[in-house]
């Protein structure tokens, strides 16, 4: 078996979304593979519309039904137990994927020995293969070929979705890379364990795979789990470069990692978006930020990437939780008055 694609499945029957995303899998112009559907315990019609089509394509399809529901990291931790290929890629339910993705893949693989290849994304609303917004995932040519330090640094800070590449599945099980449960970000936690135990990477420059965004999408809903989740994945994936022996060899890009995900994406999510927006949320949150990183403020990366505005708001809450959270809802306050004197 060439490939195994790995399918994590809650709640896609509506809209025609899993429907759309199954057909495009069915399509690849690939002999040799798998598709490995994991129903995370969906409640609606995600299971059948899954055994249907297990039933019509015996030879591609395998469907496992999760009894628990365990998020996205548990249903792909199922499928990368189940699979048979010498590749695993995985998918979301909800997107899409280019008849040539993964032979073409396979293919570069087959040319270069890489044992990673990946592509671009573009992002789209509606069930098409129309072209939209294409997101180059970490395309750039200084970061193909064998992984030396320099490679491995910049697949940290700019390593693009999971999604978007196939790895060899050995790497992945005989480094025991399986992704957290019960939360969501299971990928953030994990990106940088799958980028840095390869060895070749390789990247094409087409955007065949079809990131469909929806109100549904995780992308789209925040609330205090999410951002405990995302939390959770950074202290996850500190540990896992603990785990894996790459810390301190990648320490600064680890602290810039640690400090987007964990302190700045949180913080500017939970402020605006999060209701009740509590103090003591943001007072915790910037403790244990200071307790892990003290010195994050002074990181290079952090000092060239983040902007100005941004930059001055986390140094205020570093220096003073309360002031800042009354600052800050004050500030929104004011700018959607504005907005709304606009309309």
């Amino acid at each position: 078996m060439k490939l195994s694609i790995i399918v994590p499945v809650y709640n896609m029957a509506g809209d025609n979304k899993l429907q759309f995303c199954l057909e495009s899998l069915l399509s690849q112009n690939l002999n040799e593979y798998e598709i490995i559907a994991v129903d995370d315990c969906s409640t609606d019609e995600s299971l059948v519309v899954l055994k249907e089509y297990e039933k019509n394509y015996p030879d591609k399809m395998k469907v496992i039904h999760s009894e628990v529901n365990k998020h996205q990291g548990g249903a792909k931790n199922i499928g990368i137990r189940a699979a048979r290929g010498e590749w695993i890629g995985f998918i979301d339910a909800d997107d899409w994927i280019d008849p040539d993705m993964y032979s073409q893949m396979l293919k570069k693989a087959e040319e270069t020995g890489a044992d990673m290849v990946g592509c671009d994304l573009n992002l789209v609303h509606s069930h098409t293969y129309e072209v939209g917004e294409v997101i180059e995932s970490n395309g750039s040519r200084s970061q193909c070929g064998e992984l030396d330090h320099e490679k491995k640094k910049s697949l940290i800070l700019d390593g693009g979705r999971l999604v978007v590449k196939i790895y060899k599945r050995e790497t992945i099980v005989d480094n025991e890379l399986f992704f957290p449960e019960n939360i969501f970000y299971e990928d953030n936690a994990m990106s940088n364990s799958y980028l840095l135990t390869a060895k070749h990477y390789e990247h094409i420059d087409k955007p065949w795979y079809y990131y469909y965004q929806h109100n549904a999408s995780t992308v789209h809903s925040f609330s205090e789990r999410m951002c405990l989740d995302r939390m959770e994945s950074a202290r996850i994936m500190v540990s896992e470069a603990k785990r894996l022996g790459f810390y301190e060899e990648f320490k600064p890009e680890i602290e810039y990692e640690f400090t987007q995900l964990f302190y700045v994406n949180t913080l500017f999510t939970y402020m605006p978006c999060v209701r009740p927006c509590k103090l003591s949320f943001v007072k915790k949150l910037t403790e244990e930020m200071m307790h892990t990183f003290p010195d994050f403020g002074n990181n290079s990366y952090y000092v060239e990437r983040t902007g100005k505005e941004e930059k001055k708001l986390v140094g205020m809450a570093c220096r003073n939780a309360a002031g800042f959270y009354f600052y800050y809802k004050a500030l929104w306050a004011y700018r959607n008055f504005r907005k709304k004197l606009k309309h």
